[in-house]
């Protein structure tokens, strides 16, 4: 049954449900290379997503080359002879930048390669990448179809022969099965999905705008802006924008960044957004040895919007602030 509703929602013939979203994304890859085969991805993608690629499939001879995915064009100039697969995630969850879903599965389709994307930021109430022709759709579960932070599980949908394909093998070689009880609750959180994620992005609608005229706030990463540089295709693409965005701080130092993130009260620091609660993360967190996000600036920080009355967020944020 939960199968056939993640597949209705995302307008696929079929879906399979996993225990992480990392197991589905690793399932899905796994399951349509070999060694020798070649893999497109949009540049800062989940950061398993790239442990996957960089740590585990080069292991095996799987080579991969990231693009930036905001010129569907780019995916084309790295295409070879021997790509087999082009990962999106739009937007990704970072600096929120998105992929022309339909032009890059009109390449994809021209040049025989598959196409696999992340649409965990929108939930299918807000992004059906199937419909602009993407082959397969993974999400963490764990954020928005669960909704209530108290499960870890994944999906993936598409065709009934890719996903044949996957359950045939990947599924159960991976042990990615989630539990009975967890496939119950996200049940349960499916039932609520609408309402959670329109409050989410009422809310977040109203922060953003109060973010981008704030005086300390250099830059606000939210597609639902019309400052927003792919605002346009957001619009096209996407019903709505969902509750995540991040923020670049007009900070001297990282110790000022600090300040503000130690003086919030109702954003929590976590990773796992889409629950009720709002959080926040100081994205200088994730740099390290992997020197997967040394890109980015040190006064980033995501936020996630939540069910909370906004007003009191935003009061919440303001006071932060003032801490700069």
């Amino acid at each position: 049954m939960l199968r056939k509703k993640v597949a209705a929602l995302e307008g696929a013939e079929d879906a399979l449900v996993f225990s992480s979203g990392s197991a589905a994304i690793a399932a899905a890859v796994i399951a349509f290379v070999q060694a020798g085969d070649h893999v497109v991805c949009v540049r800062k993608p989940y950061s398993w997503t790239r442990k996957l690629l960089d740590e585990l499939l080069v292991r095996f001879g799987v080579e991969a080359t990231y693009v930036d995915g905001t010129d569907a064009e780019n995916y084309r100039r790295a295409c070879r002879d021997n790509t087999r697969l082009f990962i999106l995630e739009s937007p990704n969850s970072l600096t929120f930048e998105l992929q022309d879903l339909g032009a890059v599965a009109a390449i994809a389709k021209e040049k025989g390669v598959l196409t696999l994307c992340d649409n965990s930021y929108n939930s299918p109430l807000f992004q059906r990448p199937i419909e602009h022709g993407i082959d397969l759709v993974a999400h963490s579960a764990t954020k928005y179809l669960n909704g209530h932070s108290d499960v870890v599980a994944g999906v993936l949908a598409g065709s009934q022969a890719h996903i044949r394909q996957v359950m045939a093998k990947e599924f159960m070689t991976l042990g990615a099965a989630p539990s009975p009880h967890d496939a119950w609750l996200l049940m349960r959180g499916l039932r609520t999905l609408g309402l959670r994620m329109h409050r989410s992005a009422d809310s977040a609608a109203r922060v953003a705008r109060f973010l981008g005229a704030h005086p300390k706030v250099a830059r606000v990463h939210w597609p639902g802006l019309e400052s927003h540089q792919q605002h346009a295709l957001a619009s096209r693409q996407m019903e709505r924008v969902a509750g995540l965005m991040s923020i670049e701080l007009d900070a001297p130092d990282e110790a000022a960044v600090e300040r503000f993130c130690d003086g919030l009260q109702r954003f929590l620091i976590a990773v796992s957004w889409g629950g009720y609660e709002s959080l926040q993360f100081p994205v200088c967190a994730l740099k390290g040895p992997s020197g997967y996000y040394t890109d980015l600036p040190f006064t980033l920080v995501r936020l996630y919007v939540g069910l909370e009355d906004p007003d009191h967020l935003i009061a919440d944020l303001d006071q932060a602030l003032a801490r700069i």
